[in-house]
């Protein structure tokens, strides 16, 4: 699903593994799925931000953000017959909690910048923003992470710029 636009990833089975070795390694990382009966359709993670702090310490090093007391919520896909019908906010409920249950004062995650012109833009696409501005995220500015990636049709990795987004998990008086 991140072959999809925005992110129009070409990635290989190889990294994704190696990837996810970082979650299954990660004491504190939660892994949620969505299942129409016993067939998966969605899922989302999320980790420690200190367990991606190689990937996006330099993203933080300009705020004053400790990445120990951020819980990064990672990754959600699900198959597009499922969007629109609340897995989303459940993804995000479930991780939030799961990081509230641990302690973690903020939660993160970051979106792929892209030209608004991009020639592979999907003329459908509707912007996650307003959905990720209800559930009480914003922008943290400054803190944009850099990182490669083969889009589709390409023939080498290039930089993309990522924008942290951040909601405070901190409780309420």
């Amino acid at each position: 699903m991140f072959r999809e636009w925005p992110y129009l990833y070409d990635g290989d089975l190889a990294y994704e593994e190696a990837y996810l070795q970082r979650y299954r390694n990660s004491k504190d990382a939660i892994v949620v799925g969505a299942f129409d009966g016993d067939r998966l359709v969605g899922a989302s993670t999320g980790t420690p931000l200190v367990d991606h702090a190689e990937d996006f310490a330099v993203a933080f090093a300009g705020s004053e953000i400790d990445l120990n007391t951020v819980f990064y919520c990672a990754e959600s896909v699900l198959l597009p017959a499922y969007r629109g019908l609340g897995l989303g906010h459940s993804f995000f409920d479930a991780r939030e909690s799961h990081a509230r249950d641990r302690g973690f004062l903020l939660s993160a995650f970051c979106g792929v910048l892209r030209p608004q012109d991009h020639p592979m833009k999907d003329k459908d696409y509707a912007p996650l923003d307003p959905f990720w501005r209800k559930r009480g995220y914003a922008p943290l500015q400054g803190v944009v992470a850099q990182f490669s990636w083969k889009d589709i049709g390409s023939s080498c990795a290039t930089d993309k710029p990522l924008q942290f987004w951040a909601q405070d998990l901190s409780p309420s008086p």
